[in-house]
C-alpha cells in the first residue's frame, strides 16, 4: 500500500468516525465552562464557588458539535432552495 493511499484511507476513516459521533451524539460539552454552565471561581480561602453564567453555552453546559452544525446548515440551505 502506497503512503498516499494509506493517508487517504486514514483521513477517510477519521472523517467517517466523526460523522458517526455527530449522528449519535450531536451535542458535546462546552469548552469554555467545561460542561458546568458557569465559570468556577474560588473564595479567598480557596473553596470553589459558582461563578458567572457561561455565555457560550447559555448556561446549559452543552454545545452543538461543529460537524452537526455544518450538517444542519446544509440541510437548511437545501430545504430553503427547493421550496
Amino acid at each position: 500500500m502506497t503512503p498516499a493511499l494509506l493517508a487517504i484511507t486514514l483521513i477517510l476513516d477519521i472523517t467517517l468516525c466523526y460523522v458517526g459521533v455527530c449522528a449519535v451524539s450531536p451535542f458535546g460539552r462546552c469548552r469554555k465552562c467545561d460542561g458546568l454552565g458557569f465559570a468556577l471561581t474560588h473564595t479567598r480561602k480557596g473553596k470553589p464557588k459558582r461563578g458567572k453564567h457561561c455565555r457560550r453555552c447559555d448556561g446549559n453546559g452543552i454545545r452543538i458539535r461543529t460537524g452537526r452544525w455544518l450538517y444542519n446548515r446544509a440541510i437548511r440551505i437545501h430545504r430553503d432552495g427547493t421550496r
